[in-house]
């Protein structure tokens, strides 16, 4: 299997950072959408699908206007899955599967782009997007993102297999067996993490399990104020979240060398594989 390591939407969030120890300045930080295009015998797939074309073109319409204020997205419809998919010579149903960690606007955007995907998912996040019981799940999920109606394959975490420690993980329908989906709960009701023996090594996509590459250090793990805050701000379940953190961490010590562990937004970790993203 060939991986592409792939930024599907620069986001450009202000924060306040503190400059000579006086504070209050208030400068741009910088986000990304780190998706993965794998390349099988069974055809694309896509691990999160960043924003789309719709959010791009209509941004407070498809978005909401609170999510573009808070991340001034820099809406360039290059860096959509979609168009990376055509610059690497590909068709949009040559995408056959889509992995999603959750279904958070920033990481379904792209669903409608590819019409004809299978969308793999967590049972209890599917569930939650469908039918969303609490004001940030009405605000964090965007029903048109998946009105063109796409096949849904659901997974439970009753059933399932160990891998390095975690439990009820799952092999995915119609996908090589090297694609796991690992439940790695507390961002969203189903978030989950997605697994990829590359056969010279693991790469997990954490999805929003942290934020801050520093987070998933064994030794000094440390994440800065704002993102810390943000986290707290939108999880589902703190407890559930924290712990998932304990154990990426628990995760890294042991297998630093067998499991490369990433996170969606960070744009230090895309740079690792040759990818980054600036402020723009």
């Amino acid at each position: 299997m060939r991986v592409h390591h792939l930024n599907c939407a620069t986001m450009r969030p202000v924060s306040r950072r503190l400059v000579n120890g006086d504070g209050g300045l208030l400068e741009p930080g910088v986000m990304v959408c780190h998706c993965l295009l794998i390349e099988t015998d069974r055809g694309l797939v896509l691990v999160d699908s960043g924003l789309g074309l719709a959010d791009v073109r209509d941004p407070v319409g498809s978005l909401g206007a609170r999510f573009v204020r808070l991340t001034r997205p820099v809406l360039d419809p290059d860096e959509t899955a979609v168009r990376q998919v055509a610059r690497l010579g590909y068709r949009p149903e040559d995408v056959r599967h889509i992995v999603v960690t959750h279904l958070d606007l920033d990481h379904a955007g792209g669903l409608a782009d590819f019409p004809g995907a299978t969308v793999h998912v967590h049972a209890r996040e599917r569930d939650a997007a469908l039918s969303p019981s609490t004001a940030g799940e009405r605000r964090r999920y965007r029903p048109h993102h998946w009105a063109h109606r796409p096949t849904w394959a659901t997974y439970s975490d009753t059933d399932g297999d160990a891998w390095f420690g975690f439990d009820a993980v799952r092999q995915l329908a119609g996908l090589p067996p090297e694609i796991l989906l690992i439940p790695l709960a507390g961002h969203t009701r189903g978030h989950c993490a997605v697994a990829v023996d590359t056969g010279a090594g693991w790469l997990l996509h954490a999805g929003d399990a942290y934020f801050f590459h520093d987070e998933t250090d064994p030794t000094r793990p440390r994440c800065t104020p704002g993102l810390r805050a943000f986290q707290a701000l939108v999880q589902a379940d703190g407890p559930a979240r924290r712990a998932n953190q304990a154990r990426l961490r628990e995760l890294r010590a042991a297998n630093e060398e067998r499991v490369d562990i990433f996170s969606a937004h960070d744009h230090v970790e895309l740079a690792r594989y040759g990818r980054a993203a600036e402020p723009a």
